[in-house]
């Protein structure tokens, strides 16, 4: 028999704390987070297979009207949408003379060079070749063999996610001075949530780590609450995992949102004119939930992207000088550990 206290729980998502924490108040994490912890994961994520697949950008933002560009461990890519809607794409330079293809519009489905009106169907012309593109629904991925060099996959590795026709899906994307690594390392170092951003966390507690019976080889569970509004806060459950060594996936397991997923991926992006990395994270929320007001919700999915957008800008805001500071300091030498 279900419990009156579990049947509160899933019908009342919110928690009341009994007094809010103050930041000074919280109990340290540092002991737990052991940088040597923290660098045996980020090795394992390393290690993992992408099949050369790097994440480009948000599928709404693939148009018919102009292409979606990105520029990839310094190679220029472009990607649109043919007539029929399929994807089309490859290097972001025309062969002709040169010319972006990412400042070029896209007209019935064929992109035209803006400079001499040189026209791209998808297909190899004037030695202009495609690349491997994959549409998950959310995002658009591109293959680069020679940047990758690892033995290429016909699709990259998708974290499993709530079905999209019931769930809302948002798509942050951020730059910073730094390379994936740190990043990835950045994620995977679940402690400094209700510290470093102690106005979308409190009680955060890393309950399992990698190698743990709980976690298994590769994840990291907490236990934590998103505040709302005061002492109001969601308390849920959530797994941070590595399926490629640029993504890091937080998917909750228990609480409100089950199923809900937060994929980080980052993407190299080359150096800037000092000479310093580039990275971009592409942050997908897919968010779900059984209750009835959520599918009234949906209703206002371009209200919803705005507002979880805001949210992953204000959180990468902190997340990124941490990435940059870690970058810093390696490239220095000045790295502790």
């Amino acid at each position: 028999m279900t419990s009156r206290r579990h049947t509160q729980r899933r019908r009342y998502p919110l928690s009341l704390r009994r007094r809010p924490v103050r930041w000074e108040e919280q109990r340290p994490t540092w002991r737990q987070a052991r940088p040597a912890l923290i660098a045996e994961a980020l090795k394992r994520a390393q290690a993992r297979p992408s099949g050369n697949w790097y994440v480009v950008g948000a599928s709404r933002d693939v148009r018919g009207d102009r292409p979606l560009s990105a520029t990839v461990a310094g190679q220029e890519v472009v990607v649109w949408r043919t007539a029929d809607g399929k994807l089309a794409g490859g290097p972001g330079i025309c062969p002709h003379l040169g010319a972006p293809l990412a400042d070029s519009p896209v007209r019935c489905g064929t992109l035209v060079c803006h400079w001499h009106g040189l026209a791209l169907d998808g297909g190899p012309f004037a030695g202009w070749e495609p690349l491997p593109l994959y549409d998950d629904g959310v995002l658009v991925w591109v293959r680069l063999d020679p940047v990758g060099g690892e033995p290429p996959t016909p699709a990259p590795v998708v974290p499993a996610r709530p079905e999209l026709s019931r769930s809302v899906a948002a798509v942050y994307h951020g730059v910073g001075i730094c390379e994936p690594e740190d990043v990835v390392a950045n994620r995977l170092d679940p402690w400094h949530g209700a510290w470093f951003h102690p106005y979308s966390f409190v009680d955060l507690t890393v309950v399992d780590t990698p190698g743990s019976e709980g976690a298994g080889e590769d994840g990291f569970t907490v236990d934590v609450s998103f505040k709302v509004a005061g002492r109001l806060v969601v308390p849920v459950r959530a797994v941070f995992t590595t399926p490629d060594p640029r993504t890091v996936l937080m998917r909750i397991t228990e609480g409100e949102g089950l199923g809900s997923v937060v994929e980080t991926h980052v993407t190299p992006l080359g150096p800037d004119a000092s000479g310093r990395p580039r990275t971009a994270v592409v942050e997908a929320v897919v968010a779900a939930s059984e209750r009835p007001g959520f599918a009234a919700a949906r209703a206002l999915r371009p209200v919803l992207r705005r507002v979880m957008t805001a949210g992953a800008a204000r959180l990468w805001r902190d997340d990124l000088a941490y990435a940059e500071r870690r970058w810093l300091l390696r490239s220095t030498g000045r790295f502790p550990g």
